[in-house]
């Protein structure tokens, strides 16, 4: 595959004032698994600031035959939408930090939990990008990029207790998949939203770096300001796709490496030692709880480090019922209005 010399500068043209949003999900566990207490942690955001957490919040339960380890997923955050990718970075972090003050359990960013085996039931990091000159070119120039820009936070070497690769999250998840010819079909790594009409990078893993998330940020806004339109050869990437899965940066893709860090400056130790790769090590040596416990800690506090903790046995029927009256029945309206834009 023909890539520029390594290193090779490219000017970057603003056409327009791109905007930026994130949306994060992320796992509550109690202390292994997620429950419906994560609803009533979702109310006390929702009460904390009613008229952002709204919109800016989500939940999500598992389905069909993953039902039998439990009803609850992931949680879901989302920031206001910015022109500066270092600006939205800090607005996710203002949020996390909002989670985490109404959270007792355990957070935990990672594509997919590491000791079962439930395809519906992953997390993600969302990035939408709007206001663009050409969708069509953003689109596609993203594509261009995909085998490269998936590993900045690609974060789920695990299913069922055993070691998979790089994400098992991106290999079987259902609320991904291949590129298709219609760019709005929504199960698919970029699309266009119909919803938010923006382009929306569904690919990445939920990763607890935030200097991952935001050398991310920085290269698609570089991609975004492109006064040229690349290939994007989705036939390539699909092609791929299942080796990327399991091994991350590969042969095949390290001219599309130099390629984008032309365009914009990251280490390249960030996806040559990913974060699927750093979760992996502390899962080895610590097991679960040590695992989830390092996510956890850097996810409130930025040192990706296990952290003691005290697992208490408590109810979480109360919590449930509290969750239920005082998150997810005053959101109806705004679910039924979300899928209707969504079909």
């Amino acid at each position: 595959m023909a890539g520029l010399p390594k290193r090779q500068a490219r000017a970057i043209i603003p056409l327009a004032m791109p905007k930026f949003g994130i949306e994060e999900e992320v796992f509550i566990t109690e202390p292994e698994r997620p429950s419906l207490r994560s609803l009533y942690y979702l109310a006390k955001l929702l009460a904390k600031n009613p008229r952002f957490y709204y919109t800016h919040s989500a939940h999500n339960f598992t389905r069909g035959k993953d039902l039998k380890n439990g009803l609850m997923s992931g949680v879901e955050i989302s920031t206001a939408i910015c022109s500066d990718p270092d600006a939205v970075v800090d607005d996710l972090a203002r949020r996390r930090a909002d989670l985490a003050s109404v959270t007792s359990g355990l957070i935990v960013p990672v594509g997919h939990l590491l000791d079962i085996d439930t395809p519906s039931n992953t997390c993600a990091i969302h990035v939408h990008i709007g206001e663009v000159a050409d969708k069509r070119r953003l689109y596609n120039n993203l594509l261009h990029f995909l085998p490269v820009l998936c590993l900045f936070t690609i974060n789920s070497p695990m299913v069922s207790g055993s070691y998979f690769g790089q994400s098992y999250r991106m290999h079987a998840s259902f609320a991904i998949g291949p590129i298709q010819k219609d760019w709005a079909i929504r199960f698919q790594d970029v699309i266009l939203s119909k919803r938010l009409k923006t382009i929306e990078l569904r690919v990445c893993d939920a990763c607890w770096d935030l200097t991952r998330i935001r050398y991310l940020l920085r290269a698609i806004s570089a991609i975004a300001n492109l006064d040229e339109d690349l290939d994007p050869n989705k036939e390539r990437y699909n092609a791929l796709r299942s080796k990327i899965c399991r091994y991350g940066l590969i042969e095949e893709t390290r001219p599309l490496l130099d390629e984008l860090r032309s365009l914009a400056d990251f280490p390249i130790e960030l996806l040559t030692r990913t974060a699927s790769d750093e979760l992996y090590e502390v899962y080895a040596s610590q097991g679960l709880l040590g695992a989830y416990s390092a996510l956890d800690n850097a996810y409130r506090h930025g040192v990706f480090e296990p952290r003691n903790i005290v697992v208490k046995k408590t109810s979480q029927f109360a919590p449930a019922i509290l969750g239920f009256a005082g998150y997810f029945i005053p959101r109806l309206p705004f679910y039924a209005i979300k899928g209707l834009l969504e079909m």
